[in-house]
């Protein structure tokens, strides 16, 4: 989960700002975390000290309120809309990541993600992107190859993942739905050549570049099992008390030692 929000921070400021090129400064001073990385904190809260998808989103929201949430999320997250509203967004998918490491089976992994997921997105594409980056996840720490990840992925899912990134770079939008980003993330991952790599990669289509990268980051963490020590002292930073906590927690919960204390 550290890599999707790293992957968010490093993202944030592209969002409206696309850059199509693996070459900026990975932080800046207007690196911040989005709601990508309160609402997998928020997943992760609930996998560590159990409850409720719907009551620890809410929850969160509410903590935070003003981290570019999407507007029928916002209207659902404030009570307004009171039942999963048939989203095929890639909320789901950008906060599924702790699931792939709360759980020790492929089959517990998809069925917990389709939990988290349709509290909101109970659309069929809403539960299957979220289903997909968790799947992923799973498989890259569990020791698959990317050619695995990717059959596996392609064939479950039905994404099509034969695609290259220089290839729909200079055409590339943005994207919000399930379908039309989550492959690209899982992509991205499968060119890389290491964690920084990945998320230079999943920045430099455009698009929704802070989910895209988290999507991408959740992967590219769980398979090349570190994250470079300076990303985590600047992801770390950015964060405040209560989201280091809750991350701590589900850390232990699952019994991963801190990556953070080597970097700062």
């Amino acid at each position: 989960m550290i890599g999707a929000i790293a992957g968010d921070i490093i993202g944030s400021r592209f969002e409206f700002h696309n850059h199509k090129s693996k070459n900026f400064d990975l932080f800046t001073d207007s690196s911040v975390f989005t709601d990508d990385t309160v609402l997998t904190c928020a997943t992760a809260h609930v996998l560590s000290v159990g409850g409720d998808y719907t009551k620890a989103y809410r929850r969160f929201f509410k903590a935070y309120p003003n981290r570019s949430y999407g507007g029928r999320f916002q209207l659902w997250a404030e009570g307004l809309i009171e039942d999963p509203y048939e989203s095929w967004g890639n909320g789901s998918a950008m906060r599924v990541s702790p699931v792939a490491w709360a759980f020790d089976s492929l089959e517990e992994v998809l069925q917990e993600a389709e939990r988290s997921a349709k509290v909101t997105h109970n659309h069929p594409e809403g539960i299957k992107g979220a289903q997909a980056i968790a799947a992923a996840t799973f498989l890259a720490r569990t020791g698959a190859s990317k050619a695995d990840i990717k059959t596996f992925v392609s064939h479950r899912f039905g994404y099509d993942l034969n695609f290259t990134l220089e290839a729909i770079r200079p055409t590339y939008s943005f994207d919000v739905s399930c379908q039309g980003s989550v492959p690209q993330a899982v992509v991205a991952f499968l060119e890389s050549e290491g964690f920084e790599d990945a998320i230079r990669n999943a920045i430099s289509i455009g698009g929704d570049s802070d989910t895209i990268a988290a999507m991408t980051g959740a992967i590219a963490e769980a398979f090349y099992g570190k994250i470079p020590p300076e990303i985590l002292k600047e992801t770390w930073n950015r964060l405040d008390t209560t989201l280091k906590k809750t991350i701590l927690r589900f850390l232990e919960s699952i019994g991963v030692s801190n990556p953070f204390l080597q970097a700062i």
